[in-house]
């Protein structure tokens, strides 16, 4: 790993709160940056965190404290700091996310083997959401009760609910495009 990297992977954490035991990260398979320009969060951005990310990433709670569905709160970062780097797509801890090269810190998170929903949430294939038991948290990821959700007798909790199936990662293509944003200045 080059120095660039190695001052990239070290900002990364930092950033990130991690620490250098952590994975490292190649970022020489980071995707490219789109060559795309004029790239903003309105008319690019949004849509691709509406379809992967805003479902945990929004609200009154969202997770990690990091909200993603406005540019003012993407900026701002979550509990861990900024995410954003504007200008310095390769020092943002959110490229390295959406780009899964980082197995513990990958956006969205890859199911656990035996568990279902985003993050491994939920008891075995076919129990239903909310039913303690075999590591099923009571309402689904982080142990939320959604009263009107399904398994409660009432329709989808909303988008951060445990119905539906789970986000899909970002493509390479729509990664390189997060990275045209921020090395674009993030507006």
């Amino acid at each position: 790993m080059n120095v660039a990297k190695n001052i990239s992977f070290i900002l990364s954490l930092a950033a990130t709160g991690g620490s250098l035991a952590a994975v490292e990260i190649d970022l020489s398979k980071l995707p490219p940056a789109a060559p795309k320009s004029g790239v903003t969060y309105a008319g690019d951005i949004r849509p691709l965190f509406d379809a992967s990310c805003i479902r945990c990433h929004s609200g009154e709670r969202p997770k990690g404290g990091l909200r993603l569905d406005t540019l003012e709160s993407a900026l701002k970062g979550g509990k861990d700091g900024k995410v954003i780097n504007p200008g310095k797509s390769q020092e943002s801890p959110l490229v390295i996310a959406v780009a899964q090269l980082d197995p513990e810190k990958a956006m969205p998170p890859k199911p656990r083997a035996g568990r279902r929903g985003p993050g491994g949430f939920g008891g075995p294939p076919g129990s239903p959401p909310g039913v303690p038991g075999a590591g099923n948290p009571p309402g689904g990821p982080g142990g939320e009760a959604h009263p009107g959700g399904p398994g409660f007798g009432g329709p989808p909790a909303g988008p951060r609910g445990p119905g539906g199936p789970p986000p899909k990662p970002l493509t390479p293509e729509q990664v390189g495009l997060v990275r045209a944003w921020i090395d674009q200045g993030a507006k």
